[in-house]
């Protein structure tokens, strides 16, 4: 990757590492915001992005290191964050929906 160029290696080299640097500060912020969250969805949706920015740093760092099983590892970290937010999501729905059935029928004595 910019081979050819000189000079052009070393950019893309410091490019990629302050760009990795500031997706492990977004990274930690949303581990902040799932912690303290207010609320479930907040959690979710801060999870869902951790996951999210996690490929990004491998698919960089599967230009970076040019190793082309890293490409295979996104993909299969795509997949399972996917599943796990579907999870987490359909957990928070269950809990949601049984408490306001629970507050329905207290309402209604």
């Amino acid at each position: 990757m910019g081979n050819e160029i000189p000079g052009l290696s070393q950019a893309y080299s410091i490019f990629f590492s302050v760009v990795l640097v500031f997706l492990a500060v977004m990274v930690m912020l949303c581990l902040v915001r799932a912690i303290i969250g207010p609320k479930i969805a907040d959690r979710i949706v801060s999870v869902n992005m951790m996951g999210t920015m996690v490929m990004v740093i491998i698919a960089i760092l599967a230009l970076m290191l040019q190793e082309g099983y890293l490409a295979d590892i996104c993909l299969i970290y795509a997949m399972l964050s996917f599943l796990a937010v579907i999870v987490l999501t359909k957990v928070y729905m269950g809990v949601y929906l049984e408490k306001k059935e629970e507050e329905k029928k207290h309402g209604g004595d």
